[in-house]
């Protein structure tokens, strides 16, 4: 069965004397995390939480959370892991949404039970220890250490596994229905381009509300070891690889671009990491050539994907990014991989034909790694799932050698004076000046050609620019009418916790601008 509680037991059975936890707190075998999750999924039962039951979790990355989220599997409830980076509004219609029935909160996190939002929820919470264990909460290590092991549940491979929503940046967040088979599927699918073993310790970065934290799956299968990230700053994550011995992990590279310019680096042992896996967003050449020399023992490898796939699509091996370093052929770094093992990928023009290759058009794909659908959601449903193929929103193109080539999203190609403009690929040349060190460009209105061009611009610690050195740059890289005649140098751009850059708040920032 493709289901995650088998996926447990196989670790159960093969590895249990093998390390499941590695942590400064706590570590486990794979024997002594499973009595751990079968007594919570115990706690779970004793609470209402049945089978197909959604329960809430609000806390950081910590080896906690994970014993909820397998929990969950076990007892064949959903987990609904939340964004504590929201607000108590936000945080209420999710677990309103979701229909949560008892809710985790870890114990620095407590206050959001305070509000008048989010007070409700008090007689129905659980403290997860943390910082600081003072609660008048029930706590789950004093409920698991009261409970008895539970068998587990006989879920489908249909079944929900896990409920996500999405960061909410083009609307209110939709929850995301992964099943066992989705989830289970994308774990496999990952496995052989990533060379996952059970000798692997993961490092788990990615905040745990977010689909990318699903790429430790794989590693569960296969009876790897994770270890956690509460809370990321170049420092805290160099001293992670060094002290637990991590061999693999997956950034974004606004976490890679920060932890290479730590001041302390060469201080650090990372020796043991084979693996960086990176995604959320491109990385520009040169910081791809510095991340490999950084990491020299590590093979370097870029991913795509959505929440709605659970997540990975596409994956760039390192292979690819040593002969495009040593031939000097970085075009090939642009694209974002082919698809997975599974996964049927084309590129559509509005009517849901297949364009040429080469041409620009809507990404869709299929394959057992695509959700069941949104929560509630029945008309954006249909609308994502048109002609058996699951909608992405995104823009690209796929190549002849079966490489796809992401643009942009929909809501990112700016028409300005009738041309199409890809923000992508000004943001590609603007990247190219060595004083830029972030940048991003939407489009704003224009009462002449509808929409401009703007930039927003971060640049590097000591540098300067003028709004015509960035325009001199461009010209020759781009076309003229691609070219940004509106700018803002600012100290920091807005981002996600997966530390993609938020457009739409840009947009709104400026969107009163008019050229």
């Amino acid at each position: 069965m493709l289901t995650m509680r088998s996926a447990l037991e196989r670790a159960l059975r093969l590895y249990g004397a093998n390390r499941a936890i590695v942590d400064s707190e706590a570590t486990f075998t794979w024997a002594e995390h499973m009595a751990r999750v079968m007594c919570l999924a115990s706690v779970l039962r004793e609470n209402g939480i049945g089978k197909g039951d959604r329960f809430g979790i609000i806390c950081r990355n910590t080896w906690r959370h994970c014993e909820l989220l397998h929990a969950g599997y076990w007892s064949g409830s959903v987990p609904v892991p939340v964004n504590y980076r929201l607000a108590p509004p936000e945080v209420q219609y999710i677990l309103e949404d979701a229909d949560v029935g008892m809710l985790f909160v870890e114990d620095v996190f407590q206050h959001f039970l305070e509000t008048e939002k989010l007070g409700m929820w008090k007689d129905r919470a659980v403290c997860i220890p943390g910082d600081r264990i003072e609660t008048t909460l029930r706590v789950s290590d004093e409920l698991i250490l009261a409970a008895s092991p539970s068998e587990g549940a006989d879920s489908g491979e249909d079944d929900d596994a896990i409920l996500l929503y999405t960061g909410g940046t083009t609307g209110r967040s939709k929850g995301v229905r992964l099943t066992h088979r989705n989830v289970f599927s994308n774990g496999q699918q990952c496995t052989g381009p990533m060379k996952i073993q059970k000798s692997d310790l993961y490092l788990h970065v990615a905040p745990m509300f977010h689909s990318a934290d699903l790429l430790g799956t794989g590693y569960t299968q296969v009876g790897g070891a994770h270890a956690f990230l509460p809370v990321f700053t170049p420092s805290n994550l160099l001293s992670a690889f060094q002290d637990y011995k991590v061999t693999s992990t997956m950034l974004a590279p606004t976490m890679i671009i920060l932890t290479l310019q730590e001041p302390n680096f060469e201080d650090y042992d990372l020796t043991s990491l084979n693996r960086v896996f990176y995604g959320s967003s491109p990385m520009a050449v040169e910081w791809i050539r510095r991340t490999m020399a950084a990491f020299p023992n590590a093979n370097i490898q870029q991913g795509y994907g959505l929440t709605e796939t659970s997540p990975i699509l596409t994956t760039l091996d390192e292979d690819v990014h040593v002969a495009a370093m040593e031939k000097g052929e970085y075009e090939i770094l642009k694209a974002a991989g082919r698809p997975l093992v599974g996964i049927d990928m084309l590129i559509v023009d509005p009517s849901g034909n297949e364009v040429p290759t080469g041409s620009d058009g809507e990404v869709v794909v299929r394959g057992p790694n695509v959700m069941a659908g949104y929560l509630n959601r029945p008309e954006e449903n249909a609308q994502a799932f048109r002609g058996g193929w699951f909608h992405t929103g995104d823009i690209g193109k796929m190549d002849e050698d079966g490489f796809m080539y992401l643009l942009d999203r929909k809501k990112d190609m700016i028409v300005t004076g009738g041309e199409n403009v890809y923000s992508s690929e000004v943001e590609a040349a603007l990247y190219q000046h060595q004083n830029v060190h972030e940048c991003a460009v939407v489009g704003i209105p224009d009462e002449k050609y509808g929409e401009a061009l703007f930039a927003a611009i971060v640049l590097r610690p000591g540098t300067s620019m003028t709004e015509e050195d960035v325009i001199e740059h461009c010209r020759g890289k781009i076309g003229g009418y691609k070219i940004p005649r509106k700018m803002d140098f600012i100290e920091e751009l807005p981002k996600s916790a997966m530390g993609k850059i938020l457009k739409t708040e840009i947009r709104e920032i400026y969107g009163g601008v008019r050229a």
